[in-house]
C-alpha cells in the first residue's frame, strides 16, 4: 500500500475539478470550480444534513458563515448533479464529498439483484454529483452483516462495487468505506478492545487506488481504541468523519448508543492528532453532530479545532 495514496487522489481530484472548469458548461456567470480557501493538513466541513434553510444555497451560505472550508453532501441521492453544482458555483462553498443515505437499505451485500442494481445506480449517480462539484469521493456503507455468511457478502459487495472502479478512475472519484455499527469487520457487541485488521484486510483486497477510508473517529470507539485504528489502517484513510462518543458511560450502563458532541465524550484526541500525524494525514474532516443554525455551526467548528489542533 503505497504512502502517496492520499497525494495520488488529491492531485487527480484537483485535475478533476480544474478540467471541468475548463470544458464543462458553466450553470452560472463564474469561470471556475469553487476551491477552498485556504491549503493545510487539516480542512474542515460539515455534513449537509446538519444544515438549515429552505434552499441548497441558503444552507450552503450557512456553512460558508460559520467558517468551513466546505461541505458533504449527505443528501445527494434527493438532487440531480446539476442541482449541486449550481449551488457550489453561486456560493463558492466547495462541496467535496457525496453520499446516498439509501445505502442502508439498498445494499452490496444484499442478496437480492433488485437491491444490488439500486446500490450500483445510487453508487455512480454520488460519483457524478461529486465530479459535478469539484469533490473528490464518496462515502459508502457496505452492508450489513445479516445478510449471509461474512466471507460471502464481503466477496458479494467487492465484486459488485469493483464493477463501478472505472467510472471511479476516470472521474477522479474515490470510493471510501465508512466504518459503522453494521457488523462488519468488527464484532458488534464484542469487547472494547478489538482492532481493525479485517477492515484493512477488504480495502486492500480491491487494490486499487480508488478505494478507501472514510474513518469515522467516533463510530468505533465503543470497540476500539481509534488512535490504533488510525496507525494501522495508515494511508487508506482518505477523509475522516468526526463525533464523540462515551465509553465508559457505554460500558458502565451497558447502552450503546452514547454518541455525543465531539469533544464531550472521552475519546483521546491528543493521541488521534499524534497518530493523524503519524501517518501524515492530510485531507477532508467532516462533523457529524446535531446540527443548526450558522452559530450552532460555528460551535461545531470549534469543537473540530479543538479536537484536531487541540
Amino acid at each position: 500500500m503505497s504512502t502517496d495514496r492520499r497525494n495520488f487522489l488529491f492531485g487527480m481530484g484537483a485535475l478533476s475539478a480544474g478540467t471541468l472548469a475548463a470544458n464543462d458548461s458553466q450553470p452560472s456567470s463564474k469561470s471556475e470550480v469553487p476551491q477552498p480557501k485556504r491549503i493545510s493538513n487539516i480542512l474542515f466541513s460539515c455534513k449537509y444534513g446538519m444544515t438549515k434553510g429552505k434552499t441548497i444555497e441558503e444552507r450552503f451560505e450557512s456553512v460558508k458563515q460559520a467558517g468551513y472550508d466546505g461541505i458533504d453532501f449527505d443528501h445527494a441521492g434527493k438532487y440531480s448533479a446539476e442541482e449541486v453544482r449550481k449551488a457550489a458555483y453561486n456560493t463558492g462553498l466547495f462541496v467535496h464529498n457525496a453520499i446516498n443515505h439509501t445505502h442502508w437499505g439498498k445494499r452490496f451485500t444484499s442478496s437480492k439483484m433488485e437491491d444490488i442494481a439500486t446500490a450500483k445506480k445510487n453508487l455512480e449517480h454520488c460519483i457524478r454529483v461529486s465530479h459535478a462539484a469539484g469533490g473528490s469521493g464518496v462515502l459508502l456503507v457496505i452492508g450489513r452483516e445479516n445478510d449471509g455468511d461474512a466471507k460471502e457478502i464481503a466477496s458479494r459487495a467487492r465484486q459488485h462495487i469493483s464493477e463501478l472502479l472505472p467510472l471511479a478512475g476516470a472521474l477522479g472519484q474515490s470510493i471510501l468505506f465508512e466504518n459503522v455499527w453494521n457488523g462488519m469487520f468488527y464484532k458488534h457487541g464484542g469487547s472494547p478492545d478489538q482492532g481493525c485488521q479485517e477492515l484493512v484486510e477488504f480495502i486492500d483486497s480491491f487494490n486499487s487506488p480508488w478505494i478507501g477510508s472514510y474513518f469515522d473517529v467516533g463510530n468505533h470507539h465503543r470497540y476500539g481504541n481509534m488512535a490504533e485504528w488510525i496507525r494501522t489502517l495508515g494511508s487508506r484513510i482518505v477523509k475522516l468523519d468526526l463525533k464523540g462518543f462515551h465509553k465508559g458511560r457505554a460500558l458502565e450502563t451497558k447502552k450503546d448508543r452514547q454518541f455525543c458532541d465531539i469533544t464531550e465524550g472521552d475519546i483521546d484526541w491528543a493521541d488521534v492528532r499524534k497518530a493523524l500525524a503519524e501517518i501524515n494525514f492530510n485531507g477532508w474532516t467532516t462533523a457529524e453532530v446535531g446540527g443548526g443554525d450558522t452559530k450552532r455551526l460555528k460551535k461545531v467548528l470549534d469543537d473540530m479545532k479543538r479536537a484536531l489542533i487541540g
